[in-house]
């Protein structure tokens, strides 16, 4: 597994840690869909955010290099 899918899964954990800590009735559902693309990130290494900026003109690797 490489580093930068670790720390797209540390990060999920992260905030779901920061949302079971404030209550899961509490939280806005907007909270869910960052830690729904990390954890989709982490476990296929496809990263959602990463693709989006690139089809809005941000320069970054090519299509065919891992991350």
């Amino acid at each position: 597994m490489s580093a930068i899918r670790m720390l797209f899964l540390f990060m999920a954990a992260f905030i779901l840690l920061g949302i079971w800590l404030t209550g899961f009735g509490v939280v806005h559902w907007l909270l869910y869909i960052p830690v729904a693309a990390l954890l989709f990130a982490g476990i296929t290494g496809i990263c959602p955010g990463y693709m989006i900026f690139q089809k809005l003109g941000f320069k970054g690797q090519a299509i065919g290099s891992k991350l």
